[in-house]
């Protein structure tokens, strides 16, 4: 029952990520993103795939976390596409 409530509790926190990817995709500008904040998150899951792999806890709930951590790698490297595009199309 614990491996279902943390992988529903993942799920949970999962469920925003690619609506923010497609927003970050779609926006084509870094503004009102915060790297702090992605990074900060990507570190917490990294985290918590560790420490399942340090503990031996290796389950299903474990791809939760490498998705939501893929996710936000996703969405950190679209903030650098849109920084990039950000500063090209500033006028100068």
């Amino acid at each position: 029952m614990p491996e279902a409530l943390e992988a529903l509790m993942m799920i949970c926190f999962g469920l925003s990520w690619p609506f923010s990817v497609a927003r970050s995709y779609r926006a084509r500008t870094a503004k009102g993103k915060s790297l702090f904040f992605l990074c900060a998150i990507a570190l917490g899951y990294a985290v918590g795939i560790a420490s399942k792999a340090l503990l031996g806890n290796i389950s299903y709930v474990l791809g939760f976390y490498a998705l939501n951590l893929l996710m936000v790698l996703v969405d950190i490297a679209l903030y650098f596409r849109n920084r990039r595009l950000d500063i090209t199309n500033s006028p100068s």
